[in-house]
């Protein structure tokens, strides 16, 4: 295979750091400690390069608090999912796809917040010169993707629109930061993949879009928390006050493209454009929505292809991953997301 020019070494890194939310399966997690407000309780609260810290400080959501937030920060979704098991974190952010597979881990997590959005960030890119021109001729090529993450499911629900099974092709289970690396060497056919990764790709030249995720996955992302942290009357109202505050942050998004786009680009490392075309085609489509029946079955469904796949050891009921306390005058999850001002 013929191979590619390679992105510049200095945006590998910030990519690499950037494993957010949909992330895969090996990051691990940093702890650095980072404390904002006062008061005698404490919110430990897991986040993600460019995350929940970030867009609340933009937002100026996080003055006079009369808890204290202590951050930590993780390179994905599995292993902040793994903190908030272990009783180290009470809660965090993630995509649609890693509370699945916590799940069918039997950890002790709980989906209390839910944003939904479009998929059109959520890709499978090929290079600008590779003759793949629709899904179907997938079979047979290789494909990159981060095991566990919200663009594996995106990738197995869009071959089984195309009439093709993950057996069909030749998964490469790689980490973003490598599978970037792959696939501008031409290493592999494809990728799989999600913002801001896609949007690097495509303002960088590198490649096209042979298929999105948008009206094939369920663009939900949540907010995550410990069972534990639910209990304690304290940190539940802590823990309500901080999703009202991130529910806030989001609708000031969508007329701070640019103001958001900037913090992000300074947090992350990613240039400006980049982090204004992901924000445009990804953030800006979010609300906030219910925790409920339809979203309950929507990721029963991803859970139930995983197990069909024997990538989950055992049968998931998702529901009782769930709380749904915090619901209160928030639309259904089947609320149509705003329209993405992204290309």
């Amino acid at each position: 295979m013929r191979r590619r020019r390679l992105l510049p070494a200095a945006l590998l890194l910030p990519l690499a750091l950037l494993l957010t939310a949909c992330g895969g399966t090996s990051a691990a997690g940093t702890s650095e400690g980072r404390v904002d407000g006062k008061g005698s309780v404490t919110l430990d609260v897991g986040d993600q390069k460019g995350g929940s810290e970030a867009i609340l400080r933009a937002a100026g959501e996080l003055k006079n608090l009369d808890y204290k937030i202590k951050w930590s920060t993780f390179t994905s979704g599995p292993p902040l999912l793994e903190a908030i098991n272990a009783g180290a974190v009470d809660t965090g952010g993630v995509g649609n796809t890693p509370p699945v597979f916590a799940a069918g881990a039997g950890s002790k997590i709980k989906v209390v917040a839910a944003w939904h959005g479009t998929s059109k960030g959520d890709t499978v890119l090929v290079p600008n010169d590779s003759p793949l021109k629709s899904p179907e001729q997938l079979k047979g090529r290789s494909v990159a993707v981060a095991q566990g993450s919200s663009a594996h499911f995106q990738l197995v629900a869009s071959l089984k629109r195309a009439g093709l099974k993950l057996s069909d092709i030749k998964v490469k289970y790689l980490q973003p930061a490598d599978a970037l690396a792959a696939f501008t060497s031409g290493k592999v056919d494809a990728w799989a993949v999600w913002d801001p990764y896609t949007s690097q790709i495509l303002q960088g030249k590198q490649g096209r879009v042979l298929t999105d995720g948008d009206g094939v996955t369920n663009g939900l992302t949540f907010q995550v928390a410990a069972p534990a942290a639910l209990k304690d009357k304290k940190k539940a109202a802590a823990i309500k006050d901080y999703l009202e505050r991130l529910r806030r942050a989001y609708t000031w998004v969508y007329d701070h493209e640019e103001e958001w786009a900037k913090v992000w680009a300074e947090d992350t490392g990613l240039p400006k454009d980049v982090a204004l075309a992901a924000v445009r085609r990804t953030y800006t489509t979010r609300i906030a929505v219910a925790v409920d029946k339809p979203l309950i079955a929507s990721e029963q469904e991803i859970a139930d292809t995983f197990t069909a796949l024997k990538l989950i050891p055992r049968k998931v009921d998702f529901a009782e991953f769930t709380d749904t306390r915090f619901n209160d005058g928030l639309p259904p999850s089947t609320t149509r997301a705003r329209p993405s001002t992204g290309s």
